[in-house]
């Protein structure tokens, strides 16, 4: 007894100590006093031993959920991997992989990466890493990227499995910077029409768009008539890569975005009148219900500007900015300290109540029982939202998200409840990948060229009904033979689409998906009118 008196007297002194120093720095009714003097009660007198860092985290994790949905705290670990997409670059191997029954399957080594240096080869499987087995070990993605990721110049040694090759083959592979690409795709999708797909907005984002932009025009011979700019599903990241890409479709002074907030004055982004598309080429902006943040600012002002026509489904609505706060030991805590508007002044944020994240993030599921999503009379604006373009006056209108011009509803039957079931459990993905796996080098051989594949390629039976038997193991199945019917006509194209992704690229994968998007088609008719 005397023992715990003696340590509640030192931790009295300690914290009346800590209060005297609050109250010549921040005054004897400081909040801050109160949070103190609470962690270290706990701390010191608390049952069980805590964790005083875990403390800190937890409290500032409760002050955050208590304000908007997108104010949020990271651990040094989660702000390393947050960072990573958006500089760029990560340090590693260089594969594109999946994993196929528990063994990491090269789908394709990156060009002129340290993997292909040393000859790994598509379809190869890596079974070892540092004499260590990953194959067959149940061992997860994210640790199997631990093992094969690296300090550049550092190197690992592979054991591969290659087809038709009975002994385990060693590669040393020495580590570097593997670029990270935000552009999803782009190719010539009509005469005269290109088409270019920002997956996200990164730190090389306008550097990859300007060579797109390069290449599509030589593809053209300079006679690039229109573009479709695709912003579906871009969730998207920095603020500066979307205001450069905006630039480059506005003429001098246009103004981009403005940002305003309590305690941060008004900011605008204004475009320089240096964009190579200011004028001459007709352009489209393709977005969905998951195009957010970065690319609601870059439709925003070209809708606002009258510089394109905005087809597709209205937007996420994520339209607060987030100022990153660093701490010492690498975690980050981002606060919201301000709100994006477009050049008419619509408030790009859509409505929330502070402190209910759940209810926010079942706001797309609202817009599916509501009806949004299939029928644009389900819509319905308030006077009090309605908004003039800057240039044409035509009306747009603000609530959150950014409405299309041409509304494309979402097509129940083109994906069906056992297409969206199968996709969930990855059955499609990995069929298609079984398949390329055994039938790579004679699809190589077969098709001299993706033009020549897309014309003559169909997907064999055999293959529809593996995907059907894998969906019918892991307890999916159509409700009844219509649903079946309706299920193929979109799985083969997918089907088709992922082998051509692996014999080639994403623009190939997208050159045939696209052909079957009604937002991309709709995008397409608009420009032939």
């Amino acid at each position: 007894m005397k023992k715990i008196f003696i340590i509640m007297t030192g931790f009295l002194a300690a914290v009346s100590s800590v209060q005297a120093q609050m109250h010549i720095n921040m005054g004897a009714d400081a909040p801050i006093r109160k949070l103190q003097i609470a962690e270290m009660a706990i701390t010191n007198l608390y049952v069980d031993s805590v964790s005083e860092g875990k403390l800190v985290e937890d409290a500032i994790r409760g002050m955050l959920e208590k304000l908007d949905p997108h104010s949020s705290y990271s651990t040094a670990k989660e702000t390393k991997a947050m960072n990573e997409p958006l500089q760029g670059s990560f340090e590693g191997i260089g594969v594109q992989f999946n994993i196929v029954e528990d063994t990491l399957l090269v789908i394709q080594p990156t060009l002129n990466g340290p993997s292909e240096k040393v000859g790994i080869l598509a379809g190869d499987r890596i079974v070892a890493v540092n004499d260590s087995a990953i194959a067959g070990v149940k061992m997860t993605r994210d640790e199997m990227v631990k093992r094969l990721r690296g300090k550049k110049g550092t190197k690992v040694k592979l054991g591969v499995m290659r087809r038709g090759i009975a002994d385990v083959l060693s590669f040393t592979v020495k580590r570097d910077k593997i670029p990270l690409h935000t552009l999803d795709a782009y190719y010539m999708i009509r005469p005269g029409v290109g088409y270019i797909r920002i997956g996200s907005f990164g730190a090389t984002t306008y550097d990859e768009f300007i060579s797109a932009l390069d290449t599509l025009q030589r593809r053209s011979e300079n006679n690039l008539q229109s573009l479709i700019l695709d912003l579906q599903d871009n969730g998207g990241g920095y603020l500066q890569a979307a205001a450069q890409i905006a630039n480059e479709f506005l003429r001098n002074g246009d103004l981009i975005v403005y940002t305003d907030g309590r305690a941060v004055p008004r900011q605008e982004f204004r475009a320089q009148g240096t964009g190579r598309l200011r004028e001459g080429i007709r352009v489209v902006v393709l977005v969905n219900e998951y195009s957010a943040s970065a690319s609601e600012i870059v439709t925003g002002a070209l809708q606002d500007q009258d510089r394109a026509q905005v087809v597709g489904r209205r937007t996420f609505g994520k339209g607060l900015v987030q100022r990153p706060v660093e701490f010492p030991d690498g975690s980050m805590m981002r606060l919201t300290v301000a709100h994006y508007y477009t050049p008419s002044g619509r408030c790009i944020q859509k409505p929330y109540v502070k402190g209910a994240k759940r209810d926010y993030e079942e706001d797309i599921e609202k817009r599916f029982r509501h009806g949004e999503l299939y029928s644009k009379d389900s819509i319905r604006f308030d006077d009090s939202l309605r908004y003039e373009t800057l240039r044409l006056k035509r009306t747009v209108y603000g609530g959150g998200g950014i409405m299309p011009d041409f509304f494309v509803p979402l097509d129940t039957t083109q994906y069906t409840r056992f297409h969206r079931q199968m996709a969930a459990k990855s059955v499609i993905i990995n069929v298609s990948l079984k398949y390329i796996d055994k039938n790579r080098k004679q699809l190589r051989k077969q098709f001299t060229s993706f033009d020549d594949f897309k014309r003559r390629f169909e997907v064999p039976q055999s293959m529809l009904d593996e995907v059907v038997a894998e969906a019918a193991k892991e307890q999916v199945k159509p409700k009844d033979d219509e649903e079946l019917r309706q299920t193929l006509p979109m799985l083969r194209t997918q089907l088709k689409a992922l082998v051509a992704r692996d014999i080639w690229d994403m623009n190939e994968y997208f050159a045939i998906i696209n052909e079957q998007s009604h937002i991309v088609q709709r995008g397409l008719e608009i420009l032939g009118n």
